[in-house]
């Protein structure tokens, strides 16, 4: 859908919450909104110190796939303001579960662009080890 489809004062995350909300499940779509209700408050609110959600704690609870899955993609609207997002599944190491990520339509098409995202996740990952290691060493918490 372009901009000239929506509708005039329309912002494209509530555009695609009401598609979401005709195409879900009724009690899918009232769970949806109870995870993405607090973080689309904040991105109103100018509140957010950085566009870095993890939906892990959601899988602890039982969210089906399906719902964070579109929650991602709903927070992704509502920052982008892109309608086509997709989640993607990416296989950063060896002998580890895939993980999800949330990326416009064209970079989901482009493998080269996907290798290089993959990249930066280990990259991360690795910085991440480190920097757990030496808070270990100095006897800092290491809940990064």
């Amino acid at each position: 859908m372009n901009e000239p489809e929506l509708p005039p004062d329309g912002r494209p995350v509530d555009v695609y919450l009401n598609l979401l909300r005709i195409r879900m499940a009724s009690e899918d779509y009232e769970t949806l909104l109870d995870v993405v209700r607090p973080v689309l408050r904040a991105i109103d609110e100018h509140q957010l110190p950085a566009l870095d959600f993890a939906l892990e704690d959601s899988q602890q609870e039982g969210l089906p796939q399906v719902v964070r899955d579109e929650a991602a993609l709903v927070i992704a609207t509502a920052v982008t303001g892109r309608l086509d997002n997709k989640v993607i599944e990416l296989h950063v190491d060896e002998g580890t579960n895939p993980i999800r990520v949330v990326t416009d339509a064209d970079t989901a098409a482009d493998p080269v662009r996907l290798g290089e995202i993959a990249e930066y996740i280990r990259e991360r990952r690795r910085l991440d080890d480190e920097l757990r290691g030496i808070a270990e060493v100095s006897g800092l918490p290491t809940d990064l």
